[in-house]
């Protein structure tokens, strides 16, 4: 049984070294991941290359995108460990939308 559909944001840092197509790609994985465990993009927010708060993997900076949502609730880890095998996130972070 498929959790309640519910809706999130989620920042993700991608690595900068990562060119143009490289980000799209990067980008277009989010989505194809989030799409493919039911879930329906709201919208997609590219901040662009930002000082990080401290290094990360050697970096000092990062690709910033912030991403909308909806996924039933009980997949939303599903998608997090599947962003977790591909080195060229440093960071991402779920977090549920109030009254949703």
């Amino acid at each position: 049984m498929a959790g309640e559909v519910r809706n999130y944001e989620m920042v993700y840092i991608l690595r900068p070294d990562l060119d143009e197509e490289g980000r799209r790609s990067k980008i277009a994985k989010v989505q194809q991941v989030i799409e493919a465990e039911d879930g329906a993009i709201h919208t997609t927010d590219e901040w662009g290359a930002r000082i990080l708060a401290y290094e990360i993997d050697h970096f000092r900076e990062g690709y910033y995108v912030l991403v909308t949502f909806a996924l039933p609730s009980d997949r939303v880890r599903r998608v997090e460990e599947k962003l977790a095998m591909d080195d060229a996130f440093l960071r991402y972070q779920t977090v549920r939308v109030n009254g949703t």
